[in-house]
């Protein structure tokens, strides 16, 4: 079956699909900003704040990303990123232990966090214990060092692998391969900073099944490229590439379940901290009588890191 993405200049392909962004955003502001609980490596239970960042889009376009909805059309100026961590905080009326610093797109990119706003960035966390940011692979490099060496606490950069699937990989239009994400990982491995790992369950041009299977494969070489922590994230439709996916038979939504097992089997590889993510969980359940207990029963496992008894539903059974 030929696919409906075209080999050549899938970029546009992606980017011609889009929807209208979401709303207008306040640059001055972060778009979310929540609270949760996170187990840390010596099996504490940390308050965490996430903020999430307003700023530019990423420069890279991969097939299945949404998070360009949340974005900017242009760079903020110097100063503001600093003066949307101060507004989430001053809401939070929290100084949590771990603060996550997400940006829809890369930390590390210039043209979304300026770089003469580190040193205001790490004055505004100081009380952290653990900051964690996200960027693409060929974008770690010099900047984590900074930033590294700016913070009072420890430092941790999220990146996504997504998949290792040999032909998946490449058509998700990421940019880098797994040379470039091994090569990232030994940087931040020999410079200190801890990293962790995004992987889709069941990404585009994969049946269900091998989704689990592959998602499993891909927490494996994440862990053993230094990764202390694997972050399991359902694929889901929303960007309009990924709708079309689905008209051609390309993608298929997985099911709740296929997380849970996903999670179930990545954690039985004893190699670090395996997170199921659990937001907006209703999407990949028909059953509202156990989507509840089935989203506390995922939460309950990221935090022990423990097996727990599958929820039985009498009107889904489950799946």
């Amino acid at each position: 079956m030929v696919s409906v993405v075209p080999k050549l200049e899938p970029t546009r392909w992606i980017t011609a699909q889009r929807p209208p962004r979401s709303a207008t955003l306040d640059p001055h502001k972060p778009h979310a900003f929540f609270l949760e609980q996170e187990r840390s490596g010596s099996g504490r239970i940390l308050h965490s704040a996430t903020i999430l960042l307003t700023n530019r889009e990423c420069p890279w376009r991969c097939l299945m990303c949404d998070l360009w909805k949340n974005t900017l059309t242009t760079s903020v100026a110097p100063g503001v990123i600093p003066e949307q961590i101060d507004f989430a905080l001053a809401q939070l009326q929290c100084r949590p232990e771990q603060l996550k610093l997400y940006n829809s797109g890369s930390f590390f990119d210039s043209a979304a966090i300026p770089v003469p706003d580190y040193p205001a960035i790490a004055g505004r966390v100081e009380f952290a214990r653990h900051v964690v940011v996200e960027s693409h692979p060929r974008l770690v490099g010099d900047k984590a060092l900074r930033l590294r060496d700016l913070l009072s606490g420890s430092l941790e950069v999220a990146m996504g692998l997504e998949t290792i699937h040999p032909e998946v990989f490449p058509r998700l239009n990421k940019r880098f391969d797994l040379d470039h994400f091994a090569k990232a990982a030994g940087f931040l491995r020999g410079a200190g900073i801890a990293m962790r790992a995004f992987i889709l369950v069941n990404p585009p041009f994969l049946k269900e099944k091998d989704g689990i299977e592959w998602a499993v494969k891909s927490a494996a070489f994440a862990f053993g490229c230094g990764a202390g922590v694997v972050s399991l994230i359902p694929t889901r439709a929303g960007n309009g590439a990924m709708e079309r996916l689905l008209a051609s038979g390309e993608f298929s939504s997985p099911t709740l379940s296929t997380l849970e097992t996903a999670q179930e089997l990545a954690l039985d590889l004893h190699a670090g901290r395996v997170f199921a993510d659990t937001w907006d969980l209703g999407r990949f359940s028909r059953c509202a009588s156990c989507l509840e207990p089935r989203r506390q029963r995922l939460h309950t496992i990221n935090l022990t890191q423990q097996p727990q008894p599958r929820v039985v539903c009498r009107d889904c059974d489950g799946t």
